[in-house]
């Protein structure tokens, strides 16, 4: 377990307060249960994954409309706290403002569209839920371009980056947001 200077309790109540409890929190809640079960696969810090996960979208109200600016005030928000620089760095990478060059960025910018892109397949799905998709429905609509189009599919597929097949690295996340269904709605 991580000895961070932030625990994740205070980090979800600084997101709340940034963000607000609306459906980009449930978006960075989808992204940090991500990292976390990708942390646990690869026998990583899940503590440490799944709070670059929580933190990663901090300044999104205040950057929407500069998206240069984004992840920039996170970073100077979160200059307090002395987090590692490896977190930084992957919260920067992951809109693709420096390359990623660990597993901790690759993760971050291929789950960050994929747990949009999932939300998109548990509603498309007749059930209308989480539990209802399988890898299957995920990859074929993986393929339709026009489906979730705002889910990159570059990104989702830069998990080979880290070793894993689209489908392995989709039903990855999918385990991962399974354990947040409530919160999530799904």
């Amino acid at each position: 377990m991580s000895n961070l200077p932030i625990s994740r309790d205070d980090a979800y109540k600084l997101v709340v307060e940034k963000i607000g409890v609306n459906n980009l929190l449930k978006h960075i809640l989808a992204v940090e249960v991500g990292m976390r079960r990708l942390a646990e696969y690869f026998d990583e810090d899940v503590e440490f994954w799944g709070l670059t996960g929580l933190l990663h979208d901090l300044d999104y109200n205040e950057t929407k409309d500069d998206e240069l600016r984004h992840t920039y005030v996170t970073a100077d928000w979160l200059k307090e706290y002395n987090l590692p620089e490896t977190m930084i760095h992957a919260i920067h990478a992951h809109p693709g403002h420096i390359p990623c060059k660990s597993k901790l960025d690759w993760a971050l910018y291929a789950v960050d569209p994929t747990t949009g892109f999932l939300v998109a397949c548990a509603l498309m799905h007749p059930a209308k839920r989480l539990d209802a998709i399988d890898s299957q429905f995920m990859l074929r609509r993986f393929k339709e371009k026009r489906f979730a189009a705002g889910a990159s599919r570059e990104n989702m597929a830069a998990c080979s980056n880290l070793n894993l097949e689209l489908d392995q690295f989709l039903l990855l996340v999918h385990e991962g947001m399974l354990t947040i269904t409530d919160q999530l709605g799904l």
